[in-house]
C-alpha cells in the first residue's frame, strides 16, 4: 500500500508506475483504492463508477476498470456533503457527520472488494487517501491505516520534496501513528526531487538512522509528465504562444470530469485556458461549459460572475459554445431538482440558449457508448455519468448519434451544442472533427491522445524502475 504524508504527494502516480512495471514483468497485478473522494470518475466494465485515478491505474495493468478497484467513491456536492457511491452505484447523499456513522457499512464493502481481488490477482497495489496522520479522521478509518491494519498490508510512505519540509513530513507522520501502524511502514519514497542527489544523501542517511526504516528510492521531478488528474484542476495549455484555436473553460466550484479537456490542453494547435469565475474572460473561438456535481449552484455562480452576458457577446461575434453534461443542462431554459438531489429542492433559470429544460432524477445513467458526430459522420466514443433527463425542441436536432439513438443538441446556426458524452475529445478522429466545428479552418496536426497516455505510463515506469530499490521491494512485491 502506498500512503502519502500529504495530499498530492504522488500516491496515484507511484501506484500507476508500480502497476506498469509489474505488468511489464508479466505479473498479474491490479490497483485498489478503498475510498476515494473525487469529482473525476470513470465508467467501469461492469457498469459502475470509480475514481479516474483507478481507471488510469487499471490501464497501467492492462485491465479494464472495475468497480472493485475503488469500492467507495465520494463525490462532494457541497462544502459538507457528498454523494456516496458503493461498488459503483449511488447509495445515498450524506453530510460529513452522517458519513462518519456510515463508515462501518462502507468498510464491509471495501473488504468484500478486497477479498474478491485477492482471489483473482497475484498482486494488489493499494493507494491511500490524503494522509494517514489526520487525527480527526482516525476513528473508523477505512482509507489509510485502518484498511492496512484490517488487510495486514505493508505500507510505503511517499513524500513530496518539491513543496519543502520533506523530513518533517515523514518524521511527523510517523510520530502521529500508533506503534502497530509505524511498524507497518516498510520504507519511504521521496518524490519530485530536483538537483544533485549528493546534496540530499546526508539527509537520507539521517532519516534512516532517525526512523530505522530505509529510503526505498528518490524519484526525480518528471517535467511535463501527464497522468490524468485524480481531482485537482491542472494548469493551462502547453501551447504557450497565443496561436491556434482558442478554447476557454470556466473553473466551476464543483467542476466534474475536467479530464475531458486534457486532449485539448495538450494539443499543439490549441491555446487552452481555464478561467476562474471572477477572472477576465479572454477572447475565444469556443467556450466550453464543463460538467458539474452541483449544476444549479454552479450555474448561479456563473450568472453572478457575468457569464450570461459574456456568452451572449461571444456568440454575437461568431464564437461557438459547447456544454458537456452539467454544462449542457445549463444551456437550457430551466433546471429542476424537485428531490433535492444536488442541494435544496427547487428550480433555476438556465442560460436560455437551447430550447430545452432538465429535471434531475433519482437514478444515475452510467454507460460507455459509441456512435458518430451527426454533423460530420465522424466516429466518436465516450461515457455518460449523469442524473438529469433533458427534454425540449432543441433535442430534435441532435448533435450525436450514440448506439443508434439521437443524443445532445445542435442549434440551427451550429453555434451552440450540448451533449451528455464525456471523453468526447479523447480519440483522434473525433478531436479533429470538434476542432473543425469550433473554427479551425486550416489543417491541424495529427494528435493521438491515447498514444500519449500510453507513452507517459511507459515513461513513468522507466523512471520508477531506475530509481527504486527493487532488491528491497522484492520482499513485498512478486517480481518474477
Amino acid at each position: 500500500m502506498v500512503q502519502g504524508t500529504t495530499s498530492d504527494a504522488g500516491k496515484s502516480t507511484l501506484v500507476a508506475g508500480l502497476c506498469r512495471v509489474l505488468y511489464r514483468k508479466g505479473i498479474d497485478v491490479v490497483p485498489f483504492k478503498p475510498q476515494n473522494m473525487a469529482l473525476n470518475s470513470a465508467v467501469t466494465v461492469d457498469g459502475g463508477e470509480i475514481g479516474r485515478a483507478q481507471a488510469v491505474q487499471a490501464q497501467a495493468c492492462g485491465l479494464e476498470p472495475h468497480s472493485d478497484m475503488n469500492p467507495v467513491l465520494l463525490k462532494p456536492n457541497s462544502d459538507t456533503g457528498c454523494q456516496v457511491i458503493v461498488h459503483g452505484r449511488v447509495v445515498t447523499n450524506l453530510e460529513a457527520t452522517g458519513y462518519h456513522a456510515y463508515k462501518p457499512t462502507a468498510m464491509r464493502a471495501v473488504m468484500d472488494s478486497w477479498h474478491r481481488l485477492q482471489s483473482r490477482y497475484r498482486c494488489i497495489v493499494v493507494e491511500g487517501a490524503g494522509s494517514p496522520a489526520e487525527i480527526n479522521l482516525r476513528e473508523g478509518d477505512i482509507a489509510n491505516m485502518g484498511f492496512a491494519e484490517a488487510a495486514d498490508c505493508p505500507v510505503i510512505l511517499i513524500a513530496d520534496i518539491d513543496r519543502g519540509g520533506v523530513f518533517a513530513h515523514i518524521v511527523g507522520t510517523l510520530a502521529l501513528l500508533s506503534a502497530s501502524e509505524r511498524a507497518r511502514v516498510v520504507g519511504f519514497v521521496i518524490n519530485r526531487f530536483r538537483g544533485d542527489i549528493a546534496l540530499l544523501e546526508p539527509g537520507l542517511a539521517w532519516l534512516e538512522r532517525e526512523t530505522g526504516k530505509p529510503v526505498l528510492g528518490v524519484l526525480p521531478y518528471l517535467h511535463g509528465l501527464h497522468i490524468e488528474a485524480e481531482d485537482a484542476v491542472p494548469g493551462n495549455t502547453t501551447n504557450t504562444k497565443d496561436i491556434g484555436l482558442r478554447v476557454v473553460v470556466p473553473v466551476l466550484p464543483h467542476i466534474a470530469n475536467h479530464t475531458d479537456f486534457d486532449a485539448l490542453r495538450l494539443h499543439p494547435d490549441v491555446y487552452f485556458q481555464y478561467v476562474g469565475l471572477h477572472e477576465a474572460i479572454p477572447p475565444a473561438d469556443i467556450i466550453i461549459l464543463p460538467g458539474s456535481k452541483n449544476v444549479r449552484s454552479d450555474l448561479q455562480h456563473l450568472q453572478a460572475a457575468g457569464w450570461q452576458q459574456a456568452l451572449t457577446r461571444h456568440l454575437r461575434y461568431g464564437g461557438k459554445v459547447l456544454g458537456i453534461c452539467g454544462g449542457f443542462q445549463m444551456l437550457g431554459h430551466m433546471l429542476h431538482d424537485p428531490l433535492g438531489i444536488e442541494g435544496d429542492a427547487g428550480s433555476s433559470a438556465g442560460f436560455g440558449l437551447l430550447e430545452m429544460e432538465t429535471t434531475l432524477a433519482a437514478s444515475k445513467r452510467l454507460a460507455r457508448t459509441a456512435g458518430k458526430m451527426v454533423f460530420t459522420d465522424t466516429p466518436i466514443e465516450g461515457y455518460e455519468i449523469h442524473m438529469g433527463v433533458s427534454s425540449g425542441k432543441a433535442l430534435e436536432q441532435p448533435l450525436l448519434e450514440l448506439d443508434g439513438q439521437p443524443e445532445g443538441a445542435l442549434s440551427a446556426d451550429q453555434q451552440i451544442a450540448g451533449t451528455y458524452l464525456h471523453g468526447l475529445f479523447d480519440h483522434a478522429a473525433a478531436l479533429a472533427g470538434w476542432l473543425q466545428w469550433a473554427g479551425r479552418s486550416t489543417a491541424v496536426q495529427d494528435f493521438d491522445y491515447q498514444a500519449l497516455r500510453e507513452s507517459e505510463l511507459e515513461r513513468l515506469a522507466d523512471c520508477i524502475e531506475r530509481h527504486l530499490d527493487w532488491d528491497r521491494l522484492a520482499t513485498w512485491l512478486p517480481l518474477t
